[in-house]
């Protein structure tokens, strides 16, 4: 059964949390979610390095933003980069003006979309159930799934576009569910809003899926008219929303629109050459993957939800989940992000079934969840002492973090253990365990991880030697956007490389930018007599190292695993 109170009431509905009535207990469950959020997803942002490719182009991409003034029209590395719309820069952008050009700054957006999304769970799970216990057992469920504990704490746009899409089908049920002309259009207003953002981050996404959504529950419910007298209004104010910069670019950038439709959507959905190719059956097995820690309640999830699938809410739910994950399966394109929309109805369907499971003392579904968790965390347990006796893949000076990684699996063999010692009391402790694995593993990772990944660590150790150079030059497209972030300056030479600056690249103006190897002599010669010239180079194969052999032999040079960062001194006249 739906409750019948107004959209008004989000307040409202929060308010009861803290009914003196209340149990105890209960009333603490808010407040040791955000407690988790902050020990687990705030205090990690700067306690590793930004990983390529992502991480390091959005940052730099925003902050370019910042000091260009161009909040129109993105560029990465000075060069147009039209593969995605503006807001989700924007995002990235106030987060680095209020907290600084620094890992906390570039992630924030991230953390804080998450953190919302799971307000979003508590929010709508208490409009649909009334019930605390199950409120707090949907967010906790959805804040522990491991692809979104994950990308809490990566710079990327997956974290944000899920963030509109959550909002948009949680404003949906609001204006289903609400009896006052004033709580439904305003419920149908924020669903605007959000899939305008929606919009602004990803693209057209934003408003297919709440509309391949509402049609067929509107439909199942006879509720055609209501969809059409209100549904206009969101169209409205999602056009409100973006109209303003979509007129903008097009104006300042009119061809953007031609590529932005074309290649992000047309080619990624349907082309045989998609980016990220996957068979259509990629997203079943991810989806167990993703809501790791609580994979084995899966079954039970999805015979519950079944059963009742003739009630509204679960229909609803069925609909929010089934519906966007067959669009997603049917694109050529595919990432396990981008079935991250997928996950908010999924949380809670599976924090229904958890809460029934809990009511009847049914113990062997939740002990069974902890079992196959320790098996997992004691394999890759055995798998880590095997590689290290055997490759030592952690060097003698970072026996540090080699004890963080043992305390990361220990852990998660602790919790879960916990979980099948006491099942019906201790249920949520498998959460403990996926939160370790994000908050301390990024920073356990292997130097040879460390150096591949996240070049900006090793760029960072000689920062005053090449801010101190008058050109820059890099061969690799992440340690070439990791270099410009750290440097603050976008024109980074690119050595022999094209990957995804091939539009942007075909520019005219952009022909100084390139620089094969052919003419990397010519290049330098000309550069030095400027001043001196910091280059980082990526060298894995036999063709970078030709196109080292091809630099002069004159600078100096600092490697790290794959990973050369030479400085040359300017010539003399």
């Amino acid at each position: 059964m739906t409750s019948n109170q107004p959209l008004p009431d989000f307040v409202g509905h929060s308010s009861r949390l803290y009914d003196p009535t209340t149990p105890a207990k209960e009333r603490w469950m808010p407040f040791a979610l955000v407690l988790a959020f902050m020990t687990f997803y705030l205090l990690p942002l700067m306690s590793h390095g930004l990983w390529i490719p992502d991480e390091t182009r959005y940052a730099q991409i925003s902050q370019e933003m910042l000091q260009g003034g161009n909040w129109v029209s993105p560029h990465f590395m000075g060069l147009r980069y039209f593969e995605k719309p503006i807001a989700g820069y924007w995002m990235i952008a106030i987060g680095q003006a209020v907290f600084g050009d620094n890992l906390f700054g570039v992630r924030i957006a991230s953390a804080l979309s998450t953190g919302l999304s799971v307000w979003l769970t508590w929010l709508i799970a208490r409009r649909f159930w009334g019930d605390p216990r199950k409120s707090f057992a949907c967010a906790l469920l959805y804040m522990s799934f491991g692809l979104i504990a994950g990308q809490a704490g990566y710079a990327n746009l997956d974290p944000q576009f899920t963030l509109w899409v959550n909002l948009s089908l949680v404003s949906l049920w609001f204006a289903i569910d609400s009896r006052t002309t004033r709580a439904r259009m305003s419920a149908w207003a924020i669903l605007g809003i959000a899939c305008g953002m929606g919009f602004m981050t990803k693209g057209f996404l934003a408003w297919l899926l709440p509309a391949v959504i509402a049609l067929p529950y509107m439909l199942w419910q006879r509720r055609m008219g209501e969809l059409l007298r209100y549904g206009p209004l969101a169209v409205v104010v999602a056009a409100a929303v973006c109209l303003p910069w979509a007129l903008a670019i097009h104006y300042q950038e009119p061809d953007f629109w031609n590529f932005f439709f074309w290649n992000e959507h047309i080619r990624r959905f349907a082309a045989d050459n998609a980016q990220h190719a996957r068979p259509w059956w990629f997203y079943l097995p991810m989806l167990g993957v993703s809501v790791l820690p609580w994979t084995a309640l899966l079954p039970a999830t999805f015979i519950r939800a079944w059963k009742h699938k003739h009630q509204p809410v679960s229909g609803f739910l069925l609909l929010w989940l089934l519906l966007p994950l067959a669009i997603f399966s049917m694109s050529s394109g595919k990432l396990p992000t981008y079935i991250m929309p997928c996950l908010l109805p999924l949380a809670l369907l599976m924090g229904d079934a958890l809460t029934g499971l809990l009511q009847q003392a049914r113990e062997r579904t939740i002990r069974f969840n902890g079992w196959l968790n320790v098996v997992i965390a004691t394999t890759a347990l055995a798998a880590l002492l095997y590689l290290q006796l055997s490759q030592e893949i952690f060097e003698n000076t970072e026996m540090f973090s080699l004890s963080l990684a043992f305390i990361v699996l220990l852990g998660w063999i602790i919790a879960n253990a916990l979980q099948i010692l006491r099942p019906l009391t201790l249920w949520a402790m498998p959460a403990l365990g996926i939160w370790l694995l994000v908050a301390l593993l990024p920073a356990a990772m292997p130097s040879q991880i460390v150096d591949s990944k996240m070049p900006d660590r090793f760029i960072s150790e000689h920062l005053d030697s090449l801010n101190q150079t008058t050109s820059l030059l890099s061969n690799d497209l992440g340690a070439a956007s990791a270099l410009s972030w750290l440097t603050r300056r976008p024109e980074v030479a690119l050595y022999n490389v094209v990957g995804e600056m091939k539009y942007g690249l075909q520019d005219p103006a952009a022909t100084s930018r390139k620089v094969s190897l052919q003419d990397v002599g010519g290049w330098m010669t000309e550069a030095r007599k400027k001043g001196s010239v910091g280059v980082v180079m990526r060298v894995n194969s036999v063709d970078e190292i030709q196109e080292v052999e091809a630099l002069p032999i004159d600078g100096k040079r600092y490697q790290r695993g794959n990973l050369q960062v030479l400085i040359f001194p300017q010539s003399q006249p």
